[in-house]
């Protein structure tokens, strides 16, 4: 089994995202770079678009709640 060649992770920054609570359900919604992320918690929407970012080569920061909120609209 060949190894998979190193991918050169990009970072993007808290600008790249978008944040906004969904309107007509429950929970929060991430967006970046054409990757959109739900969840129930606006945490738990950042954690998995961390990981859906991770894996096309993206790298995010690791935000805290206050950081998200401030971006959330």
């Amino acid at each position: 089994m060949a190894s998979r060649k190193p991918v050169r992770m990009t970072k993007l920054g808290l600008r790249d995202i978008v944040c906004f609570r969904i309107a007509n359900r429950k929970g929060y919604a991430t967006l970046a770079r054409n990757h959109l992320t739900e969840g129930r918690t606006l945490i738990q929407a950042y954690a998995r678009l961390i990981k859906a970012c991770r894996r096309h080569g993206l790298e995010l920061p690791e935000a805290d709640l206050a950081a998200l909120d401030k971006r959330c609209r």
